[in-house]
C-alpha cells in the first residue's frame, strides 16, 4: 500500500487555456520553443498563438522545429548546442509526447556537458549523475498519449545501438503543463487512437504491475474509465470536445500513474519494436501487443480481480471474469478501427523476435522487474509471435 508522491508541475487543464499562457510567472527571459519537424503546429496556428503569449509576458523566443515521431540523440544533441548558441535559459514544448521528451533531454543537455548517453542509466549509459540543473521546461500538449508533460521521464532512440530508453529524474518535471484540449481536434483519427491507446496502457500496466498501491490505483482506475469509455467517440469525430476532455485528463491522470506507481514490461516490448523501426508509432506498436501480453498475465490467474475491475471502469459493468477483459479490449480496438493493425506493415519481420527480445530484456529489462508473472525470453518471443500478422 505504500507509495512515495512528488509531482510538482503546475497543471491548467481545460479547453482555452493556452490563452492563459502569458498570466503565469515565467521561468526565464528567453524561450526555446520545440516543435516537431511536420506542419501541424504552424498550420493550425498553435505556434503563432505560443509566440504570441510569450511575446505577451515579455519572453524573447526562438524555435526548434527537428523532433522526429520517435525522438533520436542527435537531434536531442542538435537542439541542446541550438539553446547554448542562442542563449536560451528556458524551454517551452508545444507538441506530443516525442516533442515533450526531446525538449526534456534537450533541458538536461543545454545545461550539462558531454552526451546524453553519459546521463542514461541502461544499455550502453553510461549511468552518470547529472552535474547542472537542467533548464526549466514549460510543456504544452498537443496529443493526449505519453503523459510526458506532467511526470518525471523521457525516453529517447539511439539508432547506433538500437536503443529506445528512458531518462528519469525529478528535475525534469515540466514547471508548468497547459493541457488544452481545442489543440487536441486537429489530430487525425488514426493518430487519435494510436496516441490515447498510449495513455491508457500507462494504467492498465500500471493497475496490474505489482508496485501498484493505493495512489497509483486511484489515478489508474480513473484514468482507464476516461480514456476507455470516451476515446473511441474522439477517434469518430475529433470535434466531439468532451470525449476530447475526457481523454486529456485521463492522459494527466496516466502520467501521474508512472510517478506514483509503475508501468510494466509491455512497454519494454514495444520499445523493442520501435527502436529497430523507427516509423511504428509507439501508441500501435501497443496496440498490436496488448491482447496477447494481457492474455498471458489472464492465462496465469496472477491478478483476476485487478482485469474485472479494469473490464468494469471500461464500461462492461456486469464484467466477472478477468477474459471479460480482453473482449472489452478488442470492442474498444474494433471500435477505433485499430484491431487489425500488421506488424508486417511497419516492415517487421518474425525472424527479428530473438533479438527484439534480446533488446526489451537488455536496455529496457528494468520494468520486467515490475510484472506479476515473470517471462523468460522465450515467453517475450511467443508473446511477439502471437500478435504478428
Amino acid at each position: 500500500m505504500s507509495f512515495n508522491m512528488y509531482v510538482p508541475t503546475k497543471i491548467l487543464f481545460g479547453a482555452g487555456q493556452l490563452n492563459t499562457l502569458h498570466l503565469q510567472e515565467m521561468p526565464g527571459k528567453k524561450a526555446m520553443i520545440v516543435i516537431s519537424n511536420g506542419k501541424s503546429t504552424r498550420v493550425n496556428g498553435y505556434l503563432s498563438r505560443t509566440e504570441e503569449q510569450l511575446k505577451s509576458a515579455g519572453v524573447e523566443c526562438v524555435v526548434f522545429d527537428k523532433v522526429q515521431p520517435n525522438p533520436l540523440k542527435v537531434t536531442v544533441m542538435d537542439g541542446a548546442g541550438f539553446a547554448k548558441e542562442n542563449g536560451c535559459d528556458f524551454i517551452v514544448a508545444l507538441g506530443g509526447g516525442s516533442v515533450i521528451d526531446s525538449a526534456k533531454a534537450i533541458a538536461v543537455m543545454a545545461a550539462n556537458t558531454g552526451d546524453l548517453w553519459d546521463y542514461i542509466g541502461s544499455g550502453t549509459g553510461k549511468g552518470q549523475p547529472i552535474q547542472n540543473r537542467p533548464l526549466p521546461i514549460i510543456a504544452i500538449s498537443t496529443t493526449a498519449g505519453t503523459g510526458s508533460e506532467a511526470d518525471a521521464g523521457c525516453v529517447v532512440t539511439n539508432p547506433e545501438t538500437n536503443e529506445k530508453v528512458g531518462l528519469k529524474t525529478p528535475l525534469i518535471f515540466p514547471v508548468l503543463c497547459i493541457e488544452d484540449p481545442e489543440l487536441m481536434t486537429s489530430v487525425p483519427a488514426g493518430f487519435t487512437a494510436y496516441q490515447g491507446f498510449d495513455a491508457l496502457s500507462h494504467s492498465l500496466e500500471g493497475y496490474v504491475s505489482k508496485y501498484a498501491n493505493l495512489m497509483s490505483d486511484m489515478y489508474a482506475l480513473t484514468a482507464i474509465e476516461n480514456v476507455g469509455r470516451h476515446l473511441a467517440r474522439a477517434v469518430k469525430n475529433g470535434n466531439d470536445m468532451e470525449a476530447r476532455e475526457h481523454i486529456a485528463f485521463g492522459n494527466i491522470l496516466s502520467g501521474t500513474v508512472m510517478c506514483v506507481g509503475t508501468t510494466s514490461s509491455q512497454h519494454s516490448l514495444e520499445h523493442a519494436l520501435s527502436a529497430y523501426h523507427e516509423n511504428l508509432p509507439h501508441g500501435a506498436g501497443l496496440i498490436m501487443l496488448s491482447r496477447s501480453y494481457f492474455g498471458n498475465i489472464i492465462e496465469h490467474h496472477a491478478c483476476d480481480d485487478r482485469f474485472v475491475r479494469m473490464a468494469r471502469a471500461m464500461g462492461m459493468e456486469d464484467a466477472t471474469r478477468p477474459e471479460d477483459f480482453l473482449t472489452v479490449l478488442q470492442k474498444l480496438l474494433e471500435d477505433c478501427g485499430v484491431a487489425d493493425l500488421k506488424m508486417s506493415d511497419y516492415g517487421i519481420t518474425p525472424d527479428e523476435f530473438s533479438k527484439m527480445a534480446d533488446n526489451a530484456m537488455g536496455p529496457m529489462g528494468g520494468l520486467f522487474a515490475c510484472d506479476r508473472v515473470s517471462l523468460t525470453k522465450d515467453d517475450v518471443i511467443a508473446i511477439y509471435q502471437k500478435s504478428y500478422k
